[in-house]
């Protein structure tokens, strides 16, 4: 048994585990637990450095999961969009391949609590029903496996589904939506490196969400990756008490670059039942971006998005720096606050030469979908 697997077996994972270990009420603990399960390995518990600090926040449950809300079970709708039980398949050309329901640890913000832990609903026998629809499906390039988490899995297992993309001629990227370079870096092994640069190109996504998880092991198990030729990016969640303030940010950001980790995402917080405590003011996601641009490198700054409700993908959001137009004058504004123009190109499509139309033919833009929420599936 290798050492990330036995420092599982040590985690904490039971409701008895938070009464005798941190005092929970025992009810409580009870019902807290058979809402979302607990595991909390002992590397990750190791960084708590007081009650209610951001790590802490991130892994030990909370009564407030228990107050009553409105918000879905599935705020992105994936299961509307899960033709086989094993894939979600929202964008054109990737689709999302869950793999395992286990996590090393599991976050109290998750926004698929109501699979993770569950393995009847993630589970090993329909991998190969998820190759089989992604074989059937040439206009998928792109796969990002996930779960939980696909590096629970065994290498040998691990292996053999990557191998069995890797055989399909039409899938050119494979990514690995992975938190254990974060929460349980010891599962970063020569070995598995070893196997992992065999199926290029390979890609990381990882989850650090506060400066405190920037480890010299995490740094370790991230540098391995690179090392590896496999490209890490990273994807936080804005959370309320976690890392909601420029400064902790900035610390962040720069603190992955140094680890070879690139900032990819910001997310804001889903709309998960049971997790709205975490939930910030879109406000302030914009004002962190607003001061971490111009402050510190463009390697450092990631995209600020919503995974819009109800399945919409992936929005962005910007600050305001096009303050207006002025004839064919483009007014802006950069960090400072300083205003600049831009004299624009004029847009030569909107005049077209004369029998321009006749050999064209222009597609009708179609109305934008619009989110109401009460038709999201849950």
């Amino acid at each position: 048994m290798e050492l990330w697997q036995t420092m599982l077996r040590q985690s904490v994972d039971s409701g008895k585990d938070l009464v005798e270990r941190f005092g929970f009420d025992k009810e409580l603990s009870e019902r807290l637990n058979k809402l979302f399960h607990i595991r909390i390995n002992p590397y990750y518990l190791s960084l708590i450095r007081f009650p209610g600090d951001p790590i802490w926040l991130q892994c030990i449950p909370d009564e407030k999961e228990l107050e009553e809300d409105d918000f879905p079970e599935d705020p992105l709708a994936e299961d509307s969009h899960s033709p086989v039980p094993s894939i979600v398949h929202r964008y054109p050309d990737r689709v999302l391949f869950l793999t395992t329901s286990q996590c090393s640890m599991y976050c109290r913000f998750c926004t698929r609590k109501r699979k993770v832990g569950d393995s009847s609903k993630i589970n090993m026998k329909y991998i190969q029903g998820g190759i089989d629809y992604i074989a059937a499906h040439p206009e998928v390039r792109d796969v990002i496996l996930s779960g939980g988490d696909p590096l629970m899995l065994t290498d040998f297992m691990l292996e053999r589904i990557i191998a069995g993309l890797r055989d399909l001629p039409h899938v050119e990227i494979i990514r690995l939506g992975t938190k254990m370079p974060c929460v349980l870096p010891q599962r970063i092994t020569p070995k598995l490196c070893k196997m992992l640069r065999k199926y290029h190109p390979l890609y990381v996504n990882t989850h650090f969400n506060h400066p405190w998880e920037c480890t010299p092991e995490a740094k370790r198990a991230c540098e391995m990756l690179a090392d590896a030729g496999i490209p890490v990016g990273n994807q936080a969640v804005l959370m309320k008490g976690v890392n909601d303030s420029a400064e902790v940010m900035l610390e962040l950001m720069r603190k992955l670059l140094t680890m070879r980790v690139r900032p990819y995402y910001l997310y804001q917080a889903d709309i998960t039942k049971g997790a709205n405590h975490f939930r910030t003011p879109v406000s302030v996601g914009l004002e962190i971006m607003d001061r971490l641009r111009g402050h510190t490198s463009g390697l450092a700054i990631p995209a600020f998005v919503i995974d819009a409700p109800g399945g919409g993908g992936k929005i962005p959001l910007l600050p305001q720096y096009v303050l207006g137009r002025n004839g064919n004058q483009i007014i802006l504004r950069n960090y400072k606050y300083d205003i600049f123009t831009y004299p624009d190109v004029e847009d030569e499509t909107k005049s077209p030469s004369p029998g321009v139309e006749k050999q064209f033919s222009r597609k009708k833009a179609r109305a934008p979908k619009v989110y109401q929420p009460d038709k999201v599936q849950v």
